[in-house]
């Protein structure tokens, strides 16, 4: 979505923050403290599933505070077109160096996971967001990620998906939840990377950062949809490649 869309919930979102800490009795001008995170059952060694740079920021900088040892996995064959994924992968892979977080870049195989992405997706093609097809493509890409959990040694793993108000929580939690099941030694962390302010400073880091904004979720479908209504609203086409956040 748009910095423009983003705009009128980031500023809600804020004030509702500063009312509810003056409630608490605390400044709400106050520098940030980060509270210290905890992984389940005392484990200190997390694979976090990343979507791109924008989602992921604010998530990667909490567990950083925290000193929990984690790894970056991507896999995400729903992106399109192939221009997209590679800015987004990309981007991702740059803001992980910065902080030297290990990147595992799962496209070695990236057209075939493709198909195997549209054949899964059939007869869903018209589900509207948050619906089946979305469910579909969490589970694909959790699958993966439990997957490479449970065979390389992390015994938790998550995904930035959820700091997105644009997504649904508990669908995300569900898939999570469900991909980890396979696994005797792997669990999902279902961690609300959207409280505490998560969401408003996702937004601070990308514009710290200079993030590309992309302006759909990632799909064909979504980029059809988004299009669709942009041009109802008498807006233009997405342009690929073109919007990026900026600090002012």
């Amino acid at each position: 979505m748009t910095e423009q869309t983003f705009q009128p919930q980031e500023h809600k979102e804020a004030l509702q923050q500063k009312r509810k800490l003056t409630r608490k009795g605390k400044d709400p001008n106050a520098p940030f403290v980060r509270p210290k995170l905890e992984l389940p059952d005392g484990h200190n060694k997390l694979l976090l599933h990343s979507c791109c740079a924008p989602c992921s920021g604010e998530v990667m900088e909490a567990i950083l505070a925290s000193g929990i040892e984690f790894t970056i996995y991507f896999y995400n064959p729903n992106i399109h077109p192939l221009k997209e994924y590679m800015i987004r992968k990309e981007e991702n892979i740059r803001f992980a160096e910065k902080h030297n977080i290990p990147f595992i870049d799962v496209d070695d195989d990236y057209e075939n996971d493709r198909k195997e992405w549209f054949r899964k997706a059939e007869g869903m093609e018209w589900e509207p967001e948050r619906g089946i097809r979305c469910t579909m493509c969490f589970d694909m890409r959790f699958e993966k990620a439990a997957q490479y959990a449970h065979e390389h040694g992390f015994p938790v793993f998550t995904s930035c998906l959820g700091i997105s108000r644009w997504k649904d929580m508990n669908q995300i939690n569900d898939c999570g939840h469900r991909a980890a099941s396979h696994y005797d030694d792997v669990v999902y962390w279902d961690y609300n990377w959207r409280k505490g302010g998560g969401s408003q400073r996702m937004i601070e880091i990308s514009k710290r950062e200079r993030f590309y904004q992309q302006e759909y979720c990632g799909c064909v479908y979504s980029l059809r949809d988004s299009n669709k209504w942009r041009l109802e609203t008498g807006r233009n086409r997405i342009e690929i490649g073109k919007l990026y956040y900026s600090p002012d």
